[in-house]
């Protein structure tokens, strides 16, 4: 499942310099993510830095994006692969 960042964003850019996927871009109102780069981290940290840097703890898992951790490292895999 890849991460969802809310309206509670205050944009204080914390999150998009530490996501090692470089998932997380600027919006038009908000900071956003792409599902299809979100790994919640698997294969580079235990957990999500996004999430654990925000201040306002305004990005939790997308329920409309769920993956299994297998997924989520297979995904990793095929984005590391990439670059």
């Amino acid at each position: 499942m890849s991460l969802i960042i809310t309206e509670e964003c205050i944009n204080c850019d914390v999150c998009e310099p530490v996501c090692p996927n470089e998932a997380i871009y600027m919006g038009p109102e908000i900071f956003e993510i792409n599902p299809d780069l979100c790994t919640e981290c698997v294969g580079h940290f235990d957990e999500p830095q996004c999430a654990e840097i925000c201040p306002v703890e305004c990005i939790p898992k997308d329920p409309d994006n769920e993956e299994t951790h297998d997924e989520l490292m297979l995904k990793y895999k095929k984005l590391t692969e990439q670059l």
